[in-house]
């Protein structure tokens, strides 16, 4: 397994992180992109065998900053991606609206992401390769104020679709996981905003966003990990082209 490498950007905290450590126990030899190298090298000293995992710092919304970190890992081909990194929050109309920076990192620096590590994934000799891309239970629902979250996340969803269909040839799936709450950083900001826009406490925040999902819980990191190891396994053949949620009953599409 030490042979199949796989890319996770977004990997220096939260879900990226979780995943990390979970494929790392998998066997997998890692590449851990984000835009703080502590924070990268904090998670791979986390993982199972530290020394086959490399760290690179970059910043996916900007095009060949995946490349180069590619380049320094001297990989010659790649076995799985899992393009996880995102930023969340608001967004308003006027002259702090974040529109572009949130589409330009979830959306195109997923795409970005996958472009440059295609002819690595062209190169890997196993039978199937594998493409996971992270969006949001936020791609099938409207939230106010949250128009450029939830619009970079659902064109996850179309790229997905456009490269499992493009990709197929190579025997490259591709798929997109949907998660819903998740007790992470973000999930917490989220529950903070939500508390401070209703004038009510965390905990009453939680019970009140927790009524909209039949499970009455959120999801951990390590739910989403344990995942994403089954999608990028050998026993996975068949999957593709395919938005797989896991939101506690949240949306039932």
């Amino acid at each position: 397994m030490v042979d199949k490498k796989v890319v996770i950007t977004g990997a220096g905290s939260g879900i990226g992180r979780t995943i990390a450590k979970e494929l790392a126990e998998e066997g997998y030899s890692l590449i851990l992109l984000g835009r703080t190298l502590e924070t990268l090298e904090a998670t791979a000293q986390t993982c199972a065998r530290p020394e086959y995992h490399f760290c690179y710092p970059c910043d996916v919304s900007q095009p060949g900053s995946v490349q180069q970190a590619l380049s320094e890992s001297a990989a010659y081909s790649l076995y799985g991606v899992v393009a996880n990194a995102g930023i969340g929050g608001v967004n308003h109309d006027g002259d702090t609206d974040r529109w572009d920076e949130i589409v330009q990192t979830n959306l195109t620096g997923s795409y970005y992401t996958v472009r440059d590590c295609l002819p690595y994934l062209q190169r890997d000799l196993s039978e199937y390769k594998k493409v996971l891309y992270m969006s949001s239970i936020l791609a099938r629902l409207g939230v106010p104020a949250y128009s450029a979250y939830c619009a970079s996340k659902a064109g996850i969803l179309g790229l997905m679709r456009s490269q499992a269909a493009e990709f197929a040839s190579d025997k490259i799936l591709v798929n997109a996981l949907c998660p819903g709450w998740v007790e992470t950083r973000m999930a917490e900001e989220g529950l903070e905003g939500f508390a401070q826009a209703l004038n009510i406490t965390r905990d009453e925040a939680y019970q009140l966003a927790m009524k909209d999902v039949p499970l009455g819980k959120m999801s951990t990191p390590q739910e989403i990990a344990r995942f994403v190891s089954f999608l990028l396994s050998d026993s996975q053949i068949s999957i593709t082209g395919q938005t797989l949620d896991i939101n506690g009953g949240a949306m039932m599409p």
